[in-house]
């Protein structure tokens, strides 16, 4: 089992930032992706950002140049760097990580933009 733990959501006013962490723990062995997603209200859960390992960096269109994903070379921890935020980035943002075909999803953290 893979143990997934969000920290870094809050209010925060539009066009400021926040910086989400995810700590990965357990019975990590062969990560093939760790990312972002998000779900506002009334809407389905979308990708904000995911890093394949080894290959590449995926970005919603809507957070390209404003949102930036990083991980620790442990691949312990990743990071989800949010600037300019809009009214519009409201929602429970999610981590992921995909080990093999088995997917594992923390709890979500809540970021509210807001004046």
């Amino acid at each position: 089992q893979v143990q997934l733990v969000e920290s870094g959501g809050g209010l925060v006013q539009p066009g400021g930032s926040l910086r989400l962490s995810c700590a990965v723990s357990g019975s990590i062995f062969r990560l093939n992706a760790m990312g972002w997603y998000r779900q506002a209200p009334g809407k389905e859960r979308e990708l904000v950002a995911r890093i394949i390992i080894g290959r590449t960096i995926n970005y919603a269109d809507s957070v390209k140049d404003r949102f930036a994903i990083s991980r620790d070379n442990a691949k312990t921890r990743v990071y989800l760097q949010m600037n300019r935020l809009k009214p519009e980035d409201t929602a429970v943002y999610y981590c992921h990580v995909l080990q093999d075909n088995d997917n594992y999803w923390g709890q979500g953290t809540q970021v509210t933009v807001s004046s």
